[in-house]
């Protein structure tokens, strides 16, 4: 699989934040150190709680969006059946 991955993270007040990179650790320690999206800023520390890996970037920024229109649940339902790889 591609670098490109759509992630989930859990925000230390609880909600989940989806987006994506192709560089996944430089992205996490720019959402922890304040750096990243502004929806994480006030919400750090943030987890990874779920990961997806694709060839392209089309198809990583494709993913997240589809997982955006994502309830809550279904998207806890999503975390609790693990990165798909």
């Amino acid at each position: 699989m591609g670098q490109n991955i759509t992630y989930i993270l859990r925000c230390a007040d609880g909600t989940l934040y989806t987006g994506w990179t192709n560089d996944l650790p430089r992205r996490l320690l720019a959402h922890n150190t304040g750096t990243g999206a502004k929806y994480t800023r006030p919400r750090r520390p943030v987890s990874l709680v779920y990961q997806e890996s694709f060839d392209t970037k089309q198809d990583a920024m494709r993913r997240e969006w589809e997982i955006k229109q994502l309830t809550r649940s279904q998207k806890l339902q999503l975390i609790a059946g693990g990165s798909r790889e």
